[in-house]
């Protein structure tokens, strides 16, 4: 698949734990417009990529995503 476009926005949750503030999870909203793609496709890459995410293992935080396909 290759995107003609892809926006993202990042909500961070911030949480004061006992050691200081600390990013405890983030949220993706993703919107892409991939000519041709298929929805299944496309929400495995998804998947696959916030699986994946080296900034969930650097922050070691919970990462979740939405995802839209727009023609």
């Amino acid at each position: 698949m290759k995107p003609q476009s892809i926006e993202t926005t990042a909500s961070l949750t911030l949480e004061m734990l006992p050691g200081g503030p600390t990013i405890t999870g983030i949220h993706l909203d993703v919107t892409a417009r991939v000519p041709g793609a298929e929805q299944g496709k496309f929400d495995t890459a998804v998947e696959t990529a916030r699986k994946n995410c080296p900034i969930s293992r650097l922050l070691n935080t919970k990462i979740t995503a939405s995802a839209k396909l727009v023609s």
